[in-house]
């Protein structure tokens, strides 16, 4: 899936808590609306200071009442939208887990070795846990951001069209800067999650076979082998680092922009009379207001791209074709001789990557041998062949023959 279908995706799991990510819209509103509000009251009460020494006391201790109580109302009002998303992403990560941990009974065993132990450990821990932070700071960031961006451009319409206008001139510029991250990082980040899991695959194995690679004496090649994941692991994340660090300083470099071409226009409008000094100053506040979401914006929007790449790889997971229901075709006899012969056997999981070929192999009853070889050169495949097991479980290409005490297993 690219991007745009993986995010939709994640969204269609909003169906099921829909009341919830109602509530949290609702108590977003209500915090961005309260907090535009109070820059006019901070206005208001900056025209009470008439002149030196002539303060409107009365009506500027009533504008103090009325800030306190909004800056009440936005506290309690944020905290219900926080924690409103908080259970909504639980609910979402729960639900990731159990489809995708679920999947794996349901799988085949050949599909099940086409993912190393590791990978699959990591796409159903740490890359959910990607999934959680991204969906998290979108929710809590991106739809307050988004409100706060149309409600302060409403106000400032509202206070001065011209000044208004030198601020949505500027507004591009932040939609150029968050379209050039997102395109680079979701590259480096989805790299980065695809090398996290072949380490974590590594690392599972050399510790759960911890006493074998000392038997052999296996630790030196062990550790270049993990250095040399480690080195793409570091290559990677230090490009995806590099583009993300890149939100910060230049959303800061638009939003001085935006603040100083306000603060020039709305000095030669308020010495034409056109807007008053408390109305500059709410402007000014406002410009602050909308540009800070930009810069948020953009650092979810970078933290988006290291979902996505998570969340393809645990919906590839979850998409794996459940296994087909098991039809008896091997009748064991009763009593078999033991013997084991195996004739131009050859086996490959897919066409284009063969495992095993032309291997011809005669057990007899009571010999016991032993087989070796490096990770991946089919030891485990070879015995489930014996076993019978492919038929059923593997989708592979199978060719040969395999006897075991008499009996054909498989034959083509």
């Amino acid at each position: 899936m690219n991007r745009k279908q993986t995010l939709l995706r994640l969204i269609s799991f909003l169906r099921s808590s829909l009341w919830i990510f109602v509530l949290s819209l609702l108590f977003a509103g209500v915090s961005v609306g309260l907090t535009l509000y109070a820059p006019i009251v901070v206005g208001r009460a900056v025209d009470l200071i008439v002149a030196p020494k002539q303060v409107l006391f009365r009506p500027l201790f009533s504008l103090l009442i009325q800030l306190v109580v909004l800056i009440a109302l936005i506290g309690a009002s944020q905290w219900i939208f926080g924690l409103c998303n908080n259970v909504l992403v639980c609910r979402i990560s729960n639900t990731l887990r159990k489809q995708a941990f679920s999947r794996l009974h349901h799988i085949t065993v050949g599909q099940v070795d086409c993912f190393s132990k590791g990978d699959i450990i990591s796409r159903i821990t740490t890359d959910i846990d990607q999934i959680s932070d991204g969906l998290l700071l979108g929710f809590s960031q991106l739809l307050t951001g988004v409100a706060t961006i149309l409600g302060t451009l409403g106000f400032m319409l509202s206070l001065n069209v011209g000044i208004a206008f030198v601020v949505v001139l500027l507004t591009p510029l932040s939609f150029f800067v968050a379209n050039f991250i997102a395109k680079h990082t979701f590259r480096y980040f989805q790299q980065q999650a695809k090398v996290r899991g072949e380490l974590t695959a590594l690392t599972e194995e050399m510790l759960s076979n911890q006493k074998t690679v000392q038997a052999f004496c296996y630790e030196s090649q062990a550790q270049q082998r993990f250095e040399a994941i480690n080195l793409q692991m570091k290559d990677c994340g230090q490009k995806a680092v590099f583009f993300s660090s890149l939100t910060n300083p230049c959303t800061r470099f638009v939003n001085g922009l935006v603040y100083a071409a306000v603060g020039i226009a709305g000095a030669f409008a308020a010495l034409s009379g056109s807007i008053t000094v408390g109305g500059l100053s709410a402007f000014l506040s406002y410009a602050n207001q909308y540009t800070k979401p930009f810069n948020e914006i953009s650092g979810v929007v970078t933290e988006l791209q290291n979902a996505l790449a998570s969340a393809g790889r645990v919906f590839s997971l979850i998409d794996t074709p459940a296994e087909p229901p098991d039809i008896p075709h091997i009748n064991f006899p009763e009593k078999a001789s033991g013997e084991i012969i195996l004739q131009n056997l050859c086996f490959s999981y897919t066409p284009q990557k063969p495992l095993l070929k032309d291997l011809n192999l005669t057990v007899s009853s009571g010999q016991h041998i032993a087989i070796v070889g490096p990770t991946g050169c089919g030891k485990t495949t070879l015995t489930r062949l014996i076993n019978g097991l492919v038929p059923h479980y593997y989708e592979g290409d199978l060719r040969g023959t395999i006897r075991v005490g008499g009996l054909h297993v498989a034959q083509t």
